[in-house]
C-alpha cells in the first residue's frame, strides 16, 4: 500500500481525459503526463482520501463483478500511482 496512507488521495488539479485505448492524466503543476488503463483511472479517483486500499479493492470487486477484492492489485496499483507522483502523501 502506499507509504503512510491508511486512505489515499489523489492530488488535486489532475487533468483526466478520455484516450483511445485509457486515459490521459495531465499533471499540471510539474507539467507531466501518464496513461493509464481504465483499471488504474478507476482506482485513482477512489482514492478520495476516504476509501483505504481494502475499500477500494472492493469497489473494484463490485464494478468488474469480480469474484472476490482484488487486494494485491490495488495495493500494486496504489504504490504506482503514489510513485508516479499522483497521490498526496498523507
Amino acid at each position: 500500500m502506499f507509504p503512510g496512507a491508511t486512505a489515499p488521495k489523489a492530488k488535486a488539479g489532475l487533468d483526466i481525459s478520455a484516450a483511445e485505448d485509457g486515459f490521459i492524466v495531465f499533471q499540471p503543476e510539474v507539467e507531466r503526463v501518464h496513461y493509464l488503463n481504465h483499471s488504474a483511472v478507476l482506482v485513482l479517483e477512489l482514492c478520495t482520501g476516504r476509501n483505504s486500499a481494502r475499500d477500494i479493492a472492493t469497489l473494484v470487486q463490485e464494478a468488474y463483478s469480480l469474484p472476490s477484492p482484488p487486494y494485491q492489485a490495488v495495493e500494486e496499483t496504489v504504490a504506482s500511482l503514489g510513485a508516479q507522483g499522483l497521490l498526496e502523501s498523507l
